[in-house]
């Protein structure tokens, strides 16, 4: 099989070849098709994120077939499935007891502590892995896996905010949008100041505002989400919500957070972060996205270029989704 390795931190992928697997107990083999490129894999190769053990092939937005079934897994060859970024948890802590898998303490995560889908095979827990609506073809279905379900999660702690803010206007945001717009609620959408490219895209997807992360429209939001890995942003957010408004931050990595005058926080503003993900929200958001239909915006790049993608992403050079394909 081949895969993309990440075998230094701050080094570019290598191009390897490796045995096939063969699918333990519970587990599946899946001939991967697509694999999204996602934020998180880009804080993980640029040694952002910790106890990272390398070698380890990233990627957790993974839809792929499956070729081999393990001992006690429940699916049959061929079943198209997708793979998210939560690939375990134990089922037993009090997290999980309590519906917090999300935050399980055993918990282990796909293209992080195990090998992800930036390669043409990969093997995944049959728990975690979802069955993918036929709406959507292999590429663009990729981005729901993470973008999409963090995205969903993060709608979700906003409760029945009305007007919307969502700072930084990339793969997540993009979906999340749709989403938003379908259930009735108003889209304010902040951007690198100046990105007209992404404003204008925001507007495409039903955004009633769009201006720069420095700007601030002439109302109070109910709720903003910050997908940007941006600390400053914080402040800005609770600056821009109501009284009693709720700051959602969605990515697994910011750079930290300035000091801000409690002022910004009083008057019962809630600033909350979104770890991970459920099995629910995966069975929750599959099921409402082709009813939306929420449709993604994507860039193909063959499997070997998983570099020359991580550095779109990094350079902000992507409107919507990187995805690689295999060919498969």
């Amino acid at each position: 099989m081949r895969a993309m390795v990440l075998e230094d931190m701050g080094e570019p992928l290598r191009a390897r070849e490796r045995e096939i697997p063969a699918p333990g107990a519970g587990q599946l083999l899946l001939r991967v098709s697509a694999c999204g490129v996602c934020r998180t894999d880009l804080h993980l190769v640029d040694g952002e994120l910790p106890d990272v053990h390398t070698p380890v092939v990233p990627g957790h937005e993974i839809i792929g077939r499956v070729v081999a079934v393990g001992e006690g897994a429940e699916a049959a060859i061929g079943d198209r499935l997708g793979v998210p970024w939560l690939g375990y948890s134990c089922g037993e802590c009090a997290y999980c007891r309590r519906g917090e898998e999300n935050l399980c303490d055993a918990a282990r995560f796909t293209g992080y502590q195990l090998d992800g889908g930036y390669a043409d095979h990969v093997l995944v827990d049959h728990r975690y892995a979802f069955p993918i609506d036929p709406f959507y073809d292999d590429a663009e279905a990729a981005p729901l896996l993470c973008a999409g379900l963090i995205g969903y999660r993060s709608l979700v702690m906003c409760g029945e905010a009305e007007h919307l803010g969502i700072y930084g206007f990339g793969a997540a945001a993009h979906i999340v949008a749709q989403v938003a717009a379908y259930q009735g609620r108003k889209v304010y959408a902040f951007t690198r100041p100046g990105d007209s490219a992404a404003q204008q895209f925001a507007e495409s997807l039903g955004a009633v505002w769009t201006g720069g992360s420095d700007e601030c429209p002439d109302r109070g939001l109910d709720a903003a989400i910050i997908f940007a890995p941006v600390g400053a942003l914080v402040p800005a957010a609770l600056a821009a919500v109501r009284k009693g408004g709720t700051v959602v931050c969605g990515g697994i990595h910011m750079s930290d957070i300035p000091t801000f005058p409690y002022a910004l926080l009083w008057e019962e503003r809630v600033l909350r972060s979104v770890a991970n993900l459920t099995r629910r929200d995966a069975i929750e958001f599959l099921a409402l996205a082709p009813q939306v239909p929420v449709r993604t915006r994507v860039e193909c790049f063959p499997l070997e270029e998983a570099n020359a993608a991580l550095a779109c992403l990094r350079e902000g050079r992507l409107t919507g989704a990187a995805v690689l394909v295999t060919g498969a």
